[in-house]
């Protein structure tokens, strides 16, 4: 993973559309994995590329996040069983849901400060 687009994880969704995000002051083209520590672009363009080395940064984590927000692009696509079952023993919730729905989602967890990690693949 390369260095952070923003080291604040804690900053808002401002907006997104075909391929781009905007969180923060920061507009990024791609991807995006939000961790506690910083917002970084995820090299993940298709929910079928969602593999536990894309992402491992948040299975590292372990307690510093209570579970992952999964935006999987235009349409709704569950994980695997066996990446289900990973995140289970490392103790973290999966949660997966279309980017758009994602998106609004983690606005509402930022305002209500809950702790958690994201990763948003960019709209088509």
């Amino acid at each position: 993973m390369s260095g952070p687009l923003l080291i604040d994880g804690r900053a808002p969704l401002a907006g997104y559309g075909r391929g781009w995000f905007r969180i923060g002051t920061i507009e990024h083209r791609g991807s995006l994995l939000v961790l506690p520590q910083g917002v970084y672009g995820w090299p993940v363009d298709d929910p079928a590329a969602i593999t536990e080395a894309s992402l491992r940064e948040v299975l590292d984590m372990r307690g510093a996040a209570g579970f992952l927000l999964l935006g999987t692009g235009a349409a709704q696509v569950f994980p695997d069983r066996a990446l289900r079952q990973t995140f289970a023993a490392a103790g973290l919730g999966l949660e997966a849901m279309d980017t758009g729905a994602a998106c609004r989602t983690y606005n509402v967890l930022l305002a209500e400060e809950r702790v958690f990690a994201a990763a948003l693949i960019a709209m088509p």
